[in-house]
């Protein structure tokens, strides 16, 4: 899943793949998280619980959560 998610991040998100590890802070602002949202929803047809987002703060995270709901 971090590989699919690494692809989406650079792709969509225009994010330099050197620049992303697994442990690593997103340092995503509100409007980009919500695209990586958005972005993951359609790739991977999951839909994110609100009440979840403010938890997606490393790659890590967001790898955990689309293994755990997907």
């Amino acid at each position: 899943m971090y590989e699919k998610l690494k692809q989406v991040l650079v792709e969509e998100m225009s994010i330099n793949p050197d620049d992303i590890k697994l442990i690593g802070d997103l340092g995503f602002n509100s409007l980009e998280l919500a695209d990586l949202v958005v972005l993951c929803e359609e790739k991977f047809d999951i839909v994110f619980k609100d009440a979840d987002l403010p938890g997606l703060l490393t790659v890590r995270d967001v790898v955990d959560y689309l293994e755990a709901n997907a």
